[in-house]
């Protein structure tokens, strides 16, 4: 099997990366020369929809992903460690702006998104189908997560029988191509299994038992518990969210000028100030801004009418335009 060729671009994923992580990896080879190196299934790692972007903030990895049995939320002395500081200035202008900017609804999130899965079913089977959707959209765009949950609900999938009583073969043939789906196959099958033997054919109804399931981790536990079972106990928080707050200065380690490293460190910033009522709509008001005008990669400041709060702006390289729009 052919090596995976490392890159230079910044943000890429290399080799001994993905080795670290814990993904699948083949049996140590012997080069020529002796080195003993190590490769990637490619039918686990070569997904289009996998993006590892070089926004300079670290891109989420799930932590469903990690070891399901320990602890997914921040321990108290991480919780600790992050600063609980007083509202930014002009918060609320920047929401507005973004809001403004939001108008359209033009964006993948706002048809798309993981929230609008299963909008036709009975609650019960409702709530499913936003999990199924959260599950497969990690490192996965919006797009091809939709087109995954639209082809199980045509072929009678999206429920919990239905995925208990189908293969993993056959799951991962009608999922294909979201980001890793051989794993989220597996997952799949596990957490109908799990949700027909100990929840009467439903959902976990409490974030320590959704954050006990096969590949979710606590973003998607949030996302869960705020749309299926309109109980908010949490922000969600994704790689836009994530890298939009530290842009424009939202959160912070205590007592230090540092941007937070991971989607939970940003909540736990995040939920210190940010009144509840803002909890569930942040989510696909940041998504959709981020999929629009705050990019990862050459954000779009000239077009962004809160540029001039973002301690970002016009900081990293921005797409090509020329106006410079902002509110006051």
């Amino acid at each position: 099997m052919p090596r995976k060729k490392k890159r230079s671009t910044e943000g890429s994923l290399r080799l001994e990366e993905v080795v670290n992580e814990g993904f699948d990896v083949s049996e140590p080879i012997t080069t020529p020369n002796g080195k003993k190196i190590r490769t990637v299934r490619k039918e686990e790692f070569e997904v289009e929809t996998l993006e590892i972007q070089g926004c300079g903030l670290p891109e989420i990895e799930d932590f469903g992903y990690q070891n399901s049995t320990a602890s997914t939320v921040l321990s108290k002395s991480s919780r600790a460690s992050v600063h609980l500081c007083g509202m930014p200035p002009n918060w609320k202008k920047v929401l507005d702006g973004i809001r403004q900017m939001r108008a359209a609804q033009g964006a993948p999130v706002d048809s798309m998104g993981c929230e609008k899965a299963g909008s036709f079913l009975p609650p019960k089977d409702r709530r499913f189908a936003i999990l199924v959707s959260a599950l497969l959209s990690s490192q996965t765009k919006d797009g091809v997560t939709h087109g995954a949950v639209q082809r199980l609900s045509q072929k009678g999938l999206l429920t919990v029988e239905g995925i208990a009583n189908s293969s993993e073969a056959d799951l991962k043939d009608v999922i294909y191509p979201v980001g890793f789906y051989i794993r989220k196959a597996a997952y799949l099958k596990k957490v109908a299994i799990l949700c027909k033997e100990q929840y009467n054919g439903d959902i976990p109804k409490n974030l320590k038992d959704l954050l006990s399931l096969p590949g979710i981790g606590p973003k998607m536990a949030h996302l869960i518990m705020n749309v299926g079972w309109e109980d908010v106990q949490g922000i969600c928080v994704d790689t836009h969210v994530h890298r939009i707050c530290n842009r424009l200065g939202w959160v912070s380690f205590s007592g230090m000028k540092q941007n937070t490293k991971t989607p939970e460190e940003t909540r736990q910033a995040l939920e210190a100030w940010l009144p509840k009522d803002e909890w569930v709509p942040i989510n696909p008001l940041l998504v959709g801004f981020g999929q629009t005008i705050c990019t990862p990669l050459r954000p779009r400041c000239g077009e962004c009418l809160v540029s001039s709060f973002c301690p970002s702006a016009f900081k990293e390289t921005a797409s090509p335009n020329s106006k410079t729009p902002g509110i006051d």
